[in-house]
């Protein structure tokens, strides 16, 4: 699987009704270290097929930054059954990331 563009129009269907857990990585295209995660998070969404990753650019979409508190990026959020379980913010090595699930 690809990392997904998410935008408000699609969050509901990509996230929030995913029937797997969800790996929301919110950046912004000028941000270097969102820059260096997003390798990791491409390896990831290519090798586990029991996940969703996806990416929400906060400068497009800052009503869902807004919505959910990202003060910081890298922000990765994870949801489960909709709900947000876990979040990591800054660049984090993969084994972290996976730890987030």
């Amino acid at each position: 699987m690809n990392v997904t563009e998410v935008t408000r129009d699609n969050f509901e269907a990509e996230v929030l009704n995913s029937d797997k857990p969800v790996i929301a990585d919110f950046n912004a295209d000028w941000c270097g270290p969102c820059r260096m995660m997003r390798p990791t998070l491409d390896e990831i969404a290519a090798e586990r097929d029991d996940i969703k990753v996806v990416s929400i650019n906060i400068d497009d979409e800052d009503e869902l930054a807004e919505d959910y508190g990202i003060s910081s990026i890298p922000c990765l959020v994870v949801f489960k059954d909709g709900r947000e379980v876990n979040r990591n913010i800054g660049l984090v090595p993969k084994d972290v990331v996976l730890g987030l699930l």
